[in-house]
C-alpha cells in the first residue's frame, strides 16, 4: 500500500516534457559565457547536467517503448528495425536541416569546420568529425543516435536475463579506463565527452521499469535522497569553483550520476506543487528540446552575446528568440516528414 507521502518513480515519467523543459534551460544556462571570477560560475558550469538529465529520460522513455511493443512471451521480440525507423524520423530530419545549414554555410565562408566535400558530408551526415576529432558543435545528436542503436540489444538482454541490468557498473569501469589506461586512453579518449554519458542512459533504461510498474520508496528514504542530491551538487560546484580545468571532467560526470537520478526525484516532487500554467510552459519547451538545443548555440547565442547585455538577460533573449523559431522549425519538419514517411 502506497503512503500518501512516498517517494514516486513514476512522477518521473509523468513530468516528463517538463524536466525536459528544465533540462534545456540548464544546457542554455550553460553555454552562455560568465566570467571565471563570478560566484555563480560553479553552478552555471553544471547546466550541462542537463544533457545527463536528457539521456536519463531518453533511456527511460525507450525502455517503455520497447516493453509497450514486447510480445508476452520470451519466444519473440519487437521489430529493431521498427524501433530504428520512429526514433530516425524523430530526431534525423531536423538534424539534416539544421547541421546541413550550418555546415554548408561555413565551408562556403571558409569556415574551420569541413576540409572537402566529402568531410562536409560526414558531419552532416553523421558528424563524423565528433567521432574523429571531437568536434562538439552539435556532439550530443550524433551520441544519442549511437546510443539508440545500442539500446535495443540492451533492453532486450536486460528483459530476458534481468541481472545483466548490472552493466551500467561496468560502463563505469569504462570510462575509468578511457581516462587512465594509456592504451584506450590514445584510441579513444577523445570523445570521453561520450563515454561518460553512456551510464546515466542505460541507467535510465534501467530505472524505466520501476517507473512503469509505478513502485516507490517509502517516505523515510526522502533523508537519503536528500543527502545524495546535497553531497554531490556541493562537490561539483566546489570542482568546477575551486578546481576548474584542473581534473579529468569525467569525475565530475560520475558523480553527475547520483545529482542526475536525485534531482530528478525531488524536481518531480516540486512539479507536483507547481501552478498548471507553470507545468503547461515548461512541458511546451520540452517538447521543443531538440530544435532548441541545435539552433540557440550556433544560431543565436553568437549574436546576442556580442551585445555584452549580461548574463541573465543574454539567456532571456536567447531563450525568447530560440522558443518561436524551434517552434516554427519543428512545424515545417513534422509536416514535410509526415508527406515523406506517408503510413
Amino acid at each position: 500500500m502506497r503512503g500518501k507521502n512516498n517517494i514516486e518513480w513514476a512522477a518521473i515519467s509523468r513530468y516528463r516534457d517538463e524536466l525536459m523543459g528544465l533540462a534545456i534551460l540548464f544546457v542554455v544556462l550553460f553555454h552562455i559565457g560568465l566570467p571565471r571570477t563570478d560566484m555563480f560560475f560553479g553552478l552555471k558550469r553544471m547546466g550541462n547536467i542537463g544533457v545527463d538529465i536528457f539521456f536519463f529520460l531518453s533511456g527511460m522513455g525507450l525502455w517503455f517503448s520497447w516493453m509497450k511493443s514486447c510480445p508476452s512471451t520470451l519466444d519473440s521480440r519487437p521489430s529493431t528495425l521498427d524501433f530504428y525507423k520512429r526514433r530516425f524520423i524523430r530526431i534525423y530530419p531536423t538534424w539534416l536541416v539544421v547541421a546541413g545549414s550550418f555546415y554548408i554555410w561555413k565551408y562556403l565562408t571558409g569556415g574551420k569546420f569541413s576540409s572537402g566535400i566529402i568531410d562536409l558530408i560526414g558531419d552532416i551526415t553523421i558528424n563524423w568529425d565528433f567521432w574523429l576529432h571531437d568536434e562538439l558543435t552539435f556532439w550530443y545528436i550524433p551520441a544519442t543516435l549511437m546510443l539508440y542503436l545500442w539500446a535495443p540489444f540492451y533492453m532486450e538482454l536486460i528483459r530476458r536475463h534481468p541481472e545483466y541490468r548490472w552493466l551500467p557498473v561496468a560502463m563505469v569501469m569504462w570510462c575509468v579506463a578511457v581516462q587512465w589506461v594509456t592504451p584506450i586512453h590514445q584510441a579513444v579518449g577523445h570523445i570521453e565527452i561520450f563515454w561518460s554519458r553512456v551510464p546515466i542512459f542505460f541507467i535510465g533504461i534501467n530505472m524505466g521499469e520501476a517507473i512503469r510498474q509505478k513502485q516507490t520508496m517509502n517516505k523515510s528514504a526522502i533523508g537519503l535522497v536528500i543527502l545524495l542530491f546535497i553531497m554531490s551538487l556541493a562537490m561539483c560546484i566546489w570542482l568546477e569553483q575551486m578546481r576548474h580545468g584542473k581534473f579529468p571532467l569525467f569525475v565530475e560526470r560520475m558523480l553527475y550520476i547520483p545529482l542526475t537520478v536525485t534531482a530528478l526525484l525531488l524536481m518531480s516532487r516540486m512539479l507536483d506543487k507547481a501552478p498548471q500554467r507553470l507545468l503547461r510552459v515548461l512541458s511546451f519547451v520540452g517538447g521543443l528540446s531538440l530544435e532548441i538545443y541545435l539552433i540557440h548555440s550556433q544560431f543565436i547565442l553568437p549574436y546576442i552575446a556580442k551585445m555584452h547585455l549580461g548574463y541573465w538577460l543574454t539567456f532571456l533573449l536567447v531563450i525568447l528568440i530560440a522558443i518561436p523559431v524551434s517552434w516554427l522549425l519543428q512545424k515545417i519538419i513534422g509536416r514535410l516528414t509526415k508527406i515523406i514517411f506517408k503510413p
